[in-house]
């Protein structure tokens, strides 16, 4: 199954993508969807206004989680790339729903940054109430999996040991476009990011040193998750930032991330002053 969140002149609204068209769940959004404890049988069974594919216009696929928790070097290219030991536990950290936009809205650089970097991740949707998870339970508490770019500051990040500040600029994450149940996703699933038709990451999400289970039942045990909550998995190897000249993103570019079996978010970068 596939979910995703539309905006239309009357708001958002929650839909299952049925082929070429998308058809409305009867809920504002893919996280109040979720919020239903039937929430798989109220999307199959629904049989609201129909849109076509071709027009929707995509909010961020959850707009406003109650948490995004975040895991920073998570796949094995990526921990090798930053010159970083394999660590015995995940990198936590947290993002907030301000920083999310849809899969096709523009990217906006902030006039403070002169290192915006793009971070391809699989994204987790918690589907049901977790606390103390075993990786079973985690599972099965899975609603499925998206598309996210962590886009970071790197200046930013790394002014401090703390990375919050960099990974937190208002509107920078694009997210999105489906919510896809497990099923649909193999587990090798292909991961990438180009930019400019150039590719930058390439890799597996089968090289995630935690998986998404693990992750859950990790997370789980510090506090509990609710449906609706985002676990961006990190990020794979081919960031701007580890190559040599580092390389960052400029206004003009298209930033393009996809994840195979779930789909790609095709972002417009734009410097800052030009939206104002």
């Amino acid at each position: 199954m596939r979910l995703a969140t539309i905006r239309t002149p009357q708001g958002t609204t929650a839909v299952r993508i049925d082929g070429d068209s998308a058809v409305e769940c009867g809920q504002a959004d893919v996280g109040a969807l979720l919020a239903q404890p039937d929430w798989q049988v109220i999307a199959a069974a629904a049989d609201g206004p129909r849109h076509a594919l071709k027009d929707l216009r995509y909010a961020p696929v959850v707009p406003r989680p109650g948490k995004i928790i975040a895991v920073g070097l998570n796949y094995r290219s990526h921990i090798k790339e930053m010159g970083r030991e394999m660590p015995a536990y995940p990198t936590l950290f947290a993002k907030f729903p301000e920083v999310l936009i849809g899969a096709n809205d523009d990217l906006v650089l902030p006039e403070e940054s002169n290192a915006v970097d793009w971070e391809a991740e699989l994204a987790v949707v918690v589907g049901r109430t977790v606390r103390h998870a075993d990786e079973q339970t985690a599972r099965h508490a899975i609603a499925g999996y998206s598309v996210l770019n962590d886009v970071s500051m790197r200046d930013w990040q790394f002014r401090t040991k703390e990375w919050l500040q960099g990974k937190i600029f208002e509107a920078t994450a694009p997210f999105g476009p489906h919510l896809v149940t497990p099923d649909e996703v193999p587990a090798d699933a292909a991961i990438s990011t180009e930019v400019d038709g150039e590719v930058m990451q390439a890799s597996k999400i089968s090289d995630l040193l935690f998986g998404p289970a693990e992750l859950i039942a990790y997370i789980s045990t510090i506090i509990t998750l609710h449906p609706g909550d985002v676990i961006a998995t990190g990020t794979t190897g081919g960031v701007g930032h580890a190559r040599s000249p580092q390389r960052y993103l400029q206004p003009g570019q298209t930033l393009v991330t996809t994840i195979e079996g779930i789909g790609r978010t095709v972002t417009s970068v734009r410097a800052e002053k030009e939206s104002r």
